[in-house]
């Protein structure tokens, strides 16, 4: 069965590279002890021939010195039973050679691996020719056996007397091969503890970043799960920056999803409202046109222009209800093009006044302007400008009862000009304020009123477009007062007369 988490994985993948590792050092080990072994051994009988040599005449004029030889091999024997002496020539053939139970298998001895020896002493081990082997070598020690400065023969001891013929041989007989590979295996399970250790450290932070992607899975990608202070987008590793990119992603995402679910909402509420509101005027128009139809024969000249003018009037309203929802898909699109140029507002404000001048007085409000003498200008789209004015002075007109004030003002300001309608009308509650720039919301104190609940949604997504905002002021039964500013532009002084009053 496959291990299924990180550090489970990692832990194997330790161990199996541990494993390996230790057995390649165990081989090396195994392979260069006896090498190792026999370099030890010569060093400690380096000298061992060259004494034998000083302290026993071996040949005398050609002739070997049994007794001599006899007594050299019996004093190695205390040593090393395994050790082999022989005599050589100068021509390298074996000229005696005293040895236990031994059948010497070679006549000769090749005399290049003793004159290394002699000569350098240096790069052990050094192997020499084992005569009880035609094609063995063993370490040897050697020295030359000289009479009168001439070169008579060699010393040839064999040091190598015993062989191991496996490695099993070798572990159970040498101590200090069997401390290697104990000492291998120790600092093998202390790496593996180390590494398993340091695995558990560095996956501890993966393992928690996991299971918070999977809690944020679990709640339907709705929330956000509490991740460890270490993904919070310090400085840090790798890990820690993909927990800092996870916690960033999930927080747009559940933001995301929010706005989906409140587009959706939105979506169906206006949908809703847009139904009504097609539907209130639509089903009027066609009752007064079917009656037209049915009994206008039976109606009089003056019922019967009343009954158009009426179907008339519903359909001038739907006609703005459709324009004005037109006019607000085109502003919410991303091909809502403006056009910014610098333009006087004082005298926008006062053009778009003027327009409702008469409305103003049918109702039986003073309309008034606020204008500071000093021309003040503007940098915008002086259409849509103008329609939030409109639309605001519209509002404050339609909903100030008869003997009330409406007024407009602006004020420039160093770097802005922020123009406000006021109205003395009915004015809005505090917790309807935040709401009533939503598309067909109405203010519960204006249900009656006509109006299409989209005037102000339309207002507030102009100034959006020009980075900008509408401002709001108000309170029950003490008016209303919005207020938006716009980026000055200093065009030079423009004179014109200020406080003009409409009644």
């Amino acid at each position: 069965m496959r291990p299924r988490t990180l550090p489970a994985r990692l832990s194997i993948a330790l161990f199996g590279l541990l494993l390996l590792l230790s057995l390649g050092i165990i081989g090396f080990v195994l392979l260069s002890a006896p090498m190792f072994l026999q370099e030890i051994n010569q060093k400690l009988n380096l000298d061992l021939a060259e004494n034998m040599v000083r302290e026993k005449d071996l040949l005398a004029d050609g002739k070997v010195n049994r007794e001599a030889l006899n007594s050299i091999f019996m004093g190695m024997m205390v040593v090393n039973p395994a050790i082999e002496v022989y005599l050589i020539g100068v021509d390298g053939r074996i000229l005696a050679y005293a040895a236990p139970d031994s059948v010497v298998q070679r006549e000769t001895i090749d005399l290049e691996p003793v004159r290394a020896f002699i000569e350098q002493r240096q790069n052990l081990p050094v192997l020499g020719s084992d005569p009880r082997d035609a094609d063995g070598n063993k370490i040897f020690s050697a020295a030359p056996i000289t009479r009168n400065g001439k070169l008579e023969g060699y010393l040839y001891i064999v040091l190598a007397g015993q062989a191991y013929d496996s490695v099993v041989d070798l572990i159970e007989s040498n101590y200090v091969v069997r401390l290697w590979i104990a000492a291998v295996a120790v600092s093998l399970l202390l790496a593996l503890l180390a590494g398993i250790v340091i695995v558990r450290i560095i996956t501890r932070r993966v393992g928690a970043l996991a299971e918070g992607m999977q809690q944020f899975r679990d709640r339907g990608f709705q929330q956000t799960v509490a991740l460890p202070p270490c993904f919070d987008g310090r400085p840090g590793d790798e890990i820690d920056r993909l927990g800092a990119s996870f916690r960033e992603m999930s927080e747009r995402i559940v933001l995301q999803l929010r706005q989906l679910q409140n587009n959706d909402t939105t979506r169906r509420e206006l949908v809703a409202n847009v139904s009504h509101d097609l539907r209130t005027p639509l089903a009027s128009l066609q009752g007064y046109l079917e009656t037209l139809e049915q009994r206008g024969e039976q109606l009089s000249a003056a019922e019967r222009r009343d009954y158009i003018h009426t179907a008339w009037l519903h359909a001038e309203r739907l006609r703005k209800l459709i324009s004005e929802l037109f006019e607000l898909s085109r502003l919410d699109s991303r091909d809502a093009d403006l056009h910014f140029e610098p333009f006087s507002m004082s005298e926008l404000a006062q053009d778009v006044s003027q327009k409702f001048r008469l409305a103003a007085r049918e109702k039986g409000l003073e309309l008034h302007m606020e204008i500071p003498p000093q021309p003040a200008f503007v940098s915008a789209d002086i259409g849509l400008i103008q329609r939030v004015l409109e639309n605001l002075i519209e509002n404050a007109i339609k909903y100030t009862p008869a003997g009330g004030h409406v007024a407009v003002s602006l004020v420039a300001g160093s770097d802005t000009v922020t123009t406000s309608v006021s109205d003395t009308g009915q004015g809005i509650a505090a917790e309807e304020i935040p709401r009533i720039f939503e598309r067909f919301y109405r203010v519960e104190s204006h249900r009656q009123t006509e109006g299409t609940g989209l005037g102000l949604a339309i207002a507030s997504r102009i100034m959006q477009l020009h980075h900008s905002h509408i401002e709001v002021e108000s309170a029950p039964e003490a008016g209303t007062t919005f207020s938006f500013p716009l980026p000055g532009a200093e065009l030079g002084n423009v004179e014109r007369d200020r406080n003009v009053i409409f009644s």
